[in-house]
């Protein structure tokens, strides 16, 4: 497989049409990611950047980022919140280097330029100059105007105390943006509550970035890569499921209801032909597997025990049983990104749904059960990529098209995603605008 060049520009070969067949070249070349970053990060869509119970009083701040440039997320004396660059406007600086706290301004220390939450530029030092002499000597030019010169200010969405921003203020509502059958499934878990804060886990995955969105699009290997999720039923192909998609394809929405924990009988027989399955296993702890029914679940007929929602291009929003959280999806490079897990539960939680909700976290993240296998996996293949660039990945499990299913056997999602990504990445690669 090789590329070829139009107008400067790179211009992948796709193997049989469609997406189906994935160049490693989306994986590998460094000018495709920064073009990615451009179109996907920070134009015409939005990106998660937090939730407001890590920022519940006025001062509190958090340190994040969108793609790969540097943000705060801030609540102002007003309660409103905002998200700011975290690039001085005088020299450039990325000035915060705290993860988070609590303050009413910020200020630079290159120069000691100070701006309040929202970003307003509220002091410059020596902007008079200073007297000498009986003149004054330096200072700002006469018509500097402290309000041309605030941070940037991001285009701030919230719902459901989730916070998302764009760098661009022409973008689509965020209701338009997730569309009517990715917010039924945002609203089902972010639905009024007030969140609480349970706790991080942080990780740096050297993979590229897509391949996470990837991995939470494809319920192909969850019961085989995950001896966990198979043997104790939590994630097998058999179980009841469906998988959702966005109109554009680029969110997405995998349902899964639990089955027999890992009893294979009748036709549920075939899961011991999996190697991942292992009958023989016990858990030294049986509270890991306490799993109690919440109303919130209900969705129709149904009452799914897990839902993996993606929303293109930055996070993942994860209810695995009891466990809640988000997942931050945070590159650097095309090679390599942070992936920050934020575990949560809700106010009215009893103290004893608060311990399980915590006791599941440990399923999930750098150490998990079941997500260590993930970073794993990503790692390998990328190394892969990087060794044959010219070559292709295989997504075919279900055929070559796109479209919902109500089975788990199928890689739809991702090529979804991919005839997404092509709509935007590959028309015009040259040219200045593209929008989605």
């Amino acid at each position: 497989m090789e590329s070829t060049r139009t107008d400067g520009a790179d211009v992948l070969h796709w193997e049989a049409g469609g997406t189906s067949r994935i160049p490693f070249a989306v994986y590998t070349d460094e000018q495709r990611h920064r073009r990615e970053l451009e179109r996907f990060f920070y134009r015409g869509h939005w990106c998660y950047v937090g939730l407001e119970a890590e920022i519940p009083r006025p001062g509190d701040f958090r340190r994040t980022v969108v793609g790969e440039r540097s943000v705060i997320m801030t609540r102002a004396a007003d309660g409103q919140v905002h998200v700011v660059e975290n690039v001085c406007a005088h020299r450039g600086m990325r000035f915060c280097r705290k993860r988070h706290g609590n303050q009413t301004e910020f200020v630079c220390p290159y120069h000691q330029w100070s701006y309040a939450p929202d970003g307003t530029l509220q002091g410059v030092p020596l902007r008079r100059g200073v007297r000498q002499d009986g003149k004054v000597n330096g200072g700002m030019p006469a018509d500097f105007d402290p309000k041309a010169h605030g941070l940037t200010r991001l285009k701030v969405a919230r719902r459901g105390g989730v916070v998302f921003a764009s760098f661009d203020h022409d973008v689509e509502s965020l209701e338009d943006y997730m569309g009517p059958t990715i917010l039924k499934y945002f609203d089902r878990l972010f639905n009024g509550r007030k969140l609480t804060i349970l706790g991080y886990n942080r990780q740096r995955i050297p993979g590229n970035w897509k391949l996470m969105q990837e991995n939470i699009k494809d319920p192909y290997h969850p019961g085989l890569l995950h001896t966990w999720f198979v043997t104790f039923g939590l994630w097998r192909a058999d179980n009841r499921s469906e998988l959702r998609m966005d109109a554009h394809h680029r969110h997405a929405a995998m349902i899964s209801t639990r089955g027999s924990m890992g009893q294979a009988s009748g036709a549920s027989a075939q899961v011991t032909q999996v190697s991942s399955f292992k009958e023989s296993m016990q858990l030294e702890d049986p509270r890991f597997l306490d799993i109690v029914p919440e109303p919130w679940w209900q969705t129709g007929e149904q009452m799914p025990t897990a839902v993996m929602t993606t929303l293109f291009p930055s996070v993942i929003f994860q209810q695995q049983v009891n466990s809640v959280s988000t997942r931050h999806i945070q590159p650097d490079g095309h090679g390599a990104f942070d992936f920050v897990w934020t575990h949560f539960g809700f106010e009215d939680d009893t103290p004893e749904m608060t311990q399980r909700r915590l006791r599941q976290a440990n399923l999930f993240g750098p150490a998990g059960f079941v997500s260590a296998d993930d970073g794993e996996v990503i790692e390998f293949s990328q190394q892969a990529f990087e060794s044959k660039p010219q070559h292709r990945a295989l997504a075919e499990l279900g055929g070559r098209g796109v479209g919902e299913t109500d089975h788990m056997v199928t890689e739809t999602l991702i090529r979804g995603m991919y005839e997404y990504w092509r709509k935007v990445m590959e028309p015009a690669d040259s040219a200045a605008e593209v929008r989605p």
